[in-house]
Protein backbone atom coordinates (compact mmCIF):
# COMPACT_ATOMS: atom_id res chain seq x y z
CA UNK A 1 0.00 0.00 0.00
CA UNK A 2 2.83 2.39 0.82
CA UNK A 3 4.61 1.66 -2.46
CA UNK A 4 1.38 2.21 -4.39
CA UNK A 5 0.77 5.52 -2.61
CA UNK A 6 4.26 6.72 -3.49
CA UNK A 7 3.93 5.54 -7.09
CA UNK A 8 0.72 7.58 -7.34
CA UNK A 9 2.50 10.64 -5.90
CA UNK A 10 0.21 10.80 -2.88
CA UNK A 11 1.67 13.60 -0.74
CA UNK A 12 2.62 12.47 2.78
CA UNK A 13 5.53 13.04 5.13
CA UNK A 14 4.88 10.55 7.94
CA UNK A 15 3.68 6.99 8.43
CA UNK A 16 2.35 5.86 11.82
CA UNK A 17 1.20 2.37 12.79
CA UNK A 18 0.87 -0.13 15.60
CA UNK A 19 3.13 -3.12 16.02
CA UNK A 20 3.01 -5.31 12.89
CA UNK A 21 4.86 -8.28 11.47
CA UNK A 22 7.61 -7.48 8.99
CA UNK A 23 8.27 -3.98 10.29
CA UNK A 24 11.78 -4.20 8.80
CA UNK A 25 10.37 -4.26 5.25
CA UNK A 26 8.24 -1.19 5.99
CA UNK A 27 11.22 0.61 7.50
CA UNK A 28 13.43 -0.10 4.50
CA UNK A 29 10.80 1.11 2.03
CA UNK A 30 10.25 4.37 3.91
CA UNK A 31 13.94 5.06 4.45
CA UNK A 32 14.71 4.69 0.76
CA UNK A 33 11.89 7.13 0.02
CA UNK A 34 13.02 9.58 2.76
CA UNK A 35 9.68 9.36 4.55
CA UNK A 36 9.54 9.77 8.31
CA UNK A 37 7.85 7.14 10.45
CA UNK A 38 6.77 6.16 13.96
CA UNK A 39 6.15 2.40 13.88
CA UNK A 40 5.07 0.34 16.84
CA UNK A 41 7.25 -2.66 17.70
CA UNK A 42 7.02 -5.47 20.20
CA UNK A 43 8.85 -5.47 23.52
CA UNK A 44 11.43 -8.01 22.28
CA UNK A 45 12.44 -5.90 19.24
CA UNK A 46 16.21 -5.42 19.34
CA UNK A 47 17.86 -1.98 19.18
CA UNK A 48 21.46 -0.81 19.33
CA UNK A 49 23.13 2.57 18.95
CA UNK A 50 25.93 3.52 16.58
CA UNK A 51 29.15 5.36 17.31
CA UNK A 52 28.69 8.93 18.43
CA UNK A 53 25.53 8.16 20.39
CA UNK A 54 25.08 7.05 24.02
CA UNK A 55 25.67 3.28 24.17
CA UNK A 56 22.35 1.41 23.98
CA UNK A 57 21.85 -2.25 23.18
CA UNK A 58 19.15 -4.75 23.94
CA UNK A 59 15.46 -5.37 23.53
CA UNK A 60 13.06 -2.44 23.80
CA UNK A 61 11.88 -3.80 27.15
CA UNK A 62 15.44 -4.01 28.50
CA UNK A 63 16.32 -0.51 27.32
CA UNK A 64 13.19 0.91 28.97
CA UNK A 65 14.01 -0.92 32.21
CA UNK A 66 17.53 0.56 32.34
CA UNK A 67 16.52 4.14 31.53
CA UNK A 68 16.98 6.78 34.20
CA UNK A 69 13.54 8.06 35.31
CA UNK A 70 14.70 11.60 34.58
CA UNK A 71 14.87 10.69 30.87
CA UNK A 72 11.07 10.72 30.67
CA UNK A 73 8.83 13.72 30.26
CA UNK A 74 5.06 14.05 30.40
CA UNK A 75 3.67 15.09 27.02
CA UNK A 76 0.29 15.19 25.33
CA UNK A 77 -0.36 12.98 22.31
CA UNK A 78 -3.42 15.07 21.44
CA UNK A 79 -6.86 15.82 22.77
CA UNK A 80 -9.19 12.99 23.73
CA UNK A 81 -12.75 12.84 25.00
CA UNK A 82 -11.50 13.64 28.51
CA UNK A 83 -8.92 16.26 27.58
CA UNK A 84 -5.22 15.97 26.80
CA UNK A 85 -3.96 12.39 26.42
CA UNK A 86 -0.93 12.57 28.70
CA UNK A 87 1.74 9.88 28.93
CA UNK A 88 5.35 9.72 30.05
CA UNK A 89 7.64 9.61 27.01
CA UNK A 90 11.35 8.91 26.58
CA UNK A 91 13.39 9.10 23.39
CA UNK A 92 16.69 7.35 22.67
CA UNK A 93 18.48 8.61 19.57
CA UNK A 94 20.40 5.65 18.15
CA UNK A 95 22.09 6.83 14.96
CA UNK A 96 22.56 9.70 12.53
CA UNK A 97 22.55 8.57 8.90
CA UNK A 98 22.82 10.41 5.62
CA UNK A 99 19.98 9.82 3.20
CA UNK A 100 22.41 8.95 0.39
CA UNK A 101 23.13 5.68 2.21
CA UNK A 102 19.64 4.56 1.13
CA UNK A 103 19.05 6.46 -2.10
CA UNK A 104 21.33 8.21 -4.57
CA UNK A 105 18.77 10.94 -5.30
CA UNK A 106 18.45 12.25 -1.72
CA UNK A 107 20.77 13.80 0.82
CA UNK A 108 20.57 15.18 4.33
CA UNK A 109 21.00 13.89 7.87
CA UNK A 110 18.32 11.64 9.33
CA UNK A 111 17.98 10.20 12.81
CA UNK A 112 16.96 6.70 13.88
CA UNK A 113 15.61 6.24 17.38
CA UNK A 114 13.47 4.44 19.94
CA UNK A 115 10.45 6.20 21.45
CA UNK A 116 9.03 4.74 24.67
CA UNK A 117 5.56 5.53 26.02
CA UNK A 118 4.55 4.76 29.59
CA UNK A 119 0.91 4.85 30.68
CA UNK A 120 0.58 7.21 33.65
CA UNK A 121 -2.11 5.11 35.33
CA UNK A 122 -0.91 1.50 35.06
CA UNK A 123 2.70 1.87 33.87
CA UNK A 124 2.01 -0.11 30.68
CA UNK A 125 4.76 0.39 28.08
CA UNK A 126 4.62 0.82 24.31
CA UNK A 127 7.65 0.91 22.01
CA UNK A 128 8.04 2.81 18.74
CA UNK A 129 10.88 2.75 16.22
CA UNK A 130 11.38 6.17 14.61
CA UNK A 131 13.01 7.68 11.54
CA UNK A 132 12.96 11.42 10.94
CA UNK A 133 15.02 14.40 9.90
CA UNK A 134 17.82 15.14 12.34
CA UNK A 135 16.72 17.73 14.87
CA UNK A 136 13.07 16.65 14.99
CA UNK A 137 11.84 17.16 18.55
CA UNK A 138 10.23 14.52 20.74
CA UNK A 139 6.96 16.49 20.84
CA UNK A 140 6.67 16.16 17.06
CA UNK A 141 7.18 12.39 17.30
CA UNK A 142 4.60 12.16 20.07
CA UNK A 143 2.08 14.26 18.14
CA UNK A 144 2.47 12.16 14.99
CA UNK A 145 2.05 8.97 16.98
CA UNK A 146 -1.02 10.43 18.67
CA UNK A 147 -2.54 11.44 15.35
CA UNK A 148 -2.92 7.76 14.48
CA UNK A 149 -5.69 7.73 17.09
CA UNK A 150 -7.77 10.09 14.96
CA UNK A 151 -7.31 7.80 11.95
CA UNK A 152 -8.37 4.80 14.04
CA UNK A 153 -11.45 6.70 15.23
CA UNK A 154 -12.30 7.48 11.61
CA UNK A 155 -12.17 3.78 10.70
CA UNK A 156 -14.42 2.96 13.66
CA UNK A 157 -16.93 5.64 12.66
CA UNK A 158 -16.88 4.47 9.04
CA UNK A 159 -17.56 0.89 10.16
CA UNK A 160 -20.43 1.87 12.46
CA UNK A 161 -22.07 4.44 10.20
CA UNK A 162 -21.22 3.41 6.65
CA UNK A 163 -20.42 -0.29 6.82
CA UNK A 164 -17.10 -0.81 5.03
CA UNK A 165 -17.04 -4.28 6.61
CA UNK A 166 -20.54 -5.12 5.31
CA UNK A 167 -19.25 -6.57 2.08
CA UNK A 168 -18.85 -10.16 0.96
CA UNK A 169 -15.53 -9.67 -0.79
CA UNK A 170 -14.94 -12.04 -3.68
CA UNK A 171 -12.12 -10.15 -5.38
CA UNK A 172 -9.53 -7.49 -4.72
CA UNK A 173 -11.25 -5.20 -7.23
CA UNK A 174 -14.60 -5.65 -5.52
CA UNK A 175 -13.14 -4.74 -2.16
CA UNK A 176 -11.41 -1.64 -3.50
CA UNK A 177 -14.58 -0.48 -5.23
CA UNK A 178 -16.60 -0.91 -2.04
CA UNK A 179 -13.97 0.70 0.20
CA UNK A 180 -13.54 3.64 -2.20
CA UNK A 181 -17.27 4.39 -2.17
CA UNK A 182 -17.37 4.22 1.63
CA UNK A 183 -14.38 6.59 1.89
CA UNK A 184 -16.05 9.02 -0.49
CA UNK A 185 -19.27 8.94 1.53
CA UNK A 186 -17.31 9.43 4.74
CA UNK A 187 -15.46 12.42 3.28
CA UNK A 188 -18.75 14.01 2.19
CA UNK A 189 -20.23 13.51 5.66
CA UNK A 190 -17.12 15.01 7.27
CA UNK A 191 -17.38 18.13 5.10
CA UNK A 192 -21.10 18.48 5.86
CA UNK A 193 -20.46 18.10 9.57
CA UNK A 194 -17.64 20.65 9.49
CA UNK A 195 -19.82 23.21 7.75
CA UNK A 196 -22.81 22.50 9.97
CA UNK A 197 -20.73 22.98 13.11
CA UNK A 198 -19.38 26.36 12.07
CA UNK A 199 -19.56 28.98 14.77
CA UNK A 200 -23.05 30.45 14.86
CA UNK A 201 -22.94 34.14 13.94
CA UNK A 202 -23.79 36.48 16.80
CA UNK A 203 -27.43 37.46 17.07
CA UNK A 204 -28.34 40.87 15.81
CA UNK A 205 -29.77 43.24 18.35
CA UNK A 206 -33.39 44.01 17.69
CA UNK A 207 -34.46 47.61 17.61
CA UNK A 208 -37.10 48.36 20.20
CA UNK A 209 -40.60 48.67 18.76
CA UNK A 210 -43.56 50.70 19.97
CA UNK A 211 -47.10 49.41 19.61
CA UNK A 212 -49.89 51.91 19.03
Amino acid sequence: MIRRAMAADVPFSWVAEDAVYGVGDVEGTLRRACKSYVLGVKSDHYFDSWSGKPPVAGTAQEIARDLDPSASQRLSAGEGTKGARLHDWAYCELADLDADEYTETKSGLWARGLLIRRNTSDGDLAFITTWCLDGTGIQTLVSVKGHRRAIEDSFETAKNELGPDHNETRSCHGWHHHASLVMLAFAIMAVIRCRTNDVTPPKRLRMPTIRI
